[in-house]
């Protein structure tokens, strides 16, 4: 993770049209994000390397992600379940520091297997679910999404499959991930600070992608709000099940 202070023609590869083209993409994946919940920041991270060099990507995807993920919750406010909140924090809070003194010198190749593995079990089996549910915390689940996710991508989806489970209304589940989300994305600011990652280079892109992830937000809300609970509930099942398992061929395969 070592990022230098970039310059402008450092971090974009194809000038000014790019910026606009980054801002409509980000629009497109956080209205993804706003209708089910997840999978924008996943298809945005696999678009950014066409625009972006190696250094400018992790940085600009955790800031637009974070504006995706703050108005998406900002636009859901009275659906959040607040009282799941301080758990997930103080999760967060001892992860963000244990990844930071530990984590980086851990072998993490593998994880994205046992979360995808996780993720399929506690959607699809019964008796799994039934089990994990003894354990499940979410002092644990915010331990395990920020703090593994300094390091590991798609992380997120751990904390949506047991509020799928837990929680029976379609609003409630996305708006409270959009929560866990922010915080997680919000850990990250401090890493770049220290990593030297300017954004001053970047201002342009990073305003249009951030007002293109606002927009987003706000029509995804407004479309997931036309589409049937119970039917959009299978959906985000069926797509965190297609997710774990590219998760899983992703490292099998490389």
């Amino acid at each position: 993770m070592d990022f230098l202070v970039l310059s402008a023609d450092d971090a974009r590869k194809d000038g000014l049209a790019s910026e606009y083209i980054l801002g409509l993409i980000s629009f497109l994946t956080s209205l993804l994000a706003g209708v089910f919940g997840f999978g924008g920041g996943m298809l945005l991270i696999a678009i950014l390397p066409i625009y972006l060099t190696p250094a400018a990507i992790i940085p600009v995807h955790g800031i637009t992600q974070l504006a995706s993920n703050a108005s998406r919750m900002i636009f859901s406010w009275e659906h959040v379940q607040w009282n799941l909140l301080p758990k997930f924090l103080m999760g967060s809070l001892l992860g963000v520091v244990l990844s930071l003194l530990f984590l980086s010198s851990i072998n993490t190749e593998f994880i994205p297997i046992a979360i995808g593995f996780y993720i399929i079990l506690n959607i699809w089996s019964a008796t799994f679910a039934k089990i994990m549910t003894r354990y499940e915390s979410y002092y644990i689940i915010g331990f395990l999404q920020t703090g593994l996710g300094m390091f590991v991508g798609a992380t997120g989806p751990l904390a949506l499959s047991v509020l799928t489970k837990e929680l029976k209304c379609k609003d409630e589940v996305v708006a409270t991930s959009s929560v866990f989300m922010t915080i997680s994305h919000l850990a990250k600011v401090p890493v770049f600070i220290t990593i030297g990652f300017s954004l001053k280079s970047m201002s342009v892109t990073v305003l249009l992608m951030v007002i293109g992830a606002i927009i987003g937000s706000f029509v995804g809300t407004k479309l997931r709000n036309k589409i049937a609970n119970k039917a959009l509930i299978w959906v985000i099942k069926a797509l965190l099940t297609l997710m774990a398992i590219r998760m899983i061929i992703m490292v099998i395969v490389n």
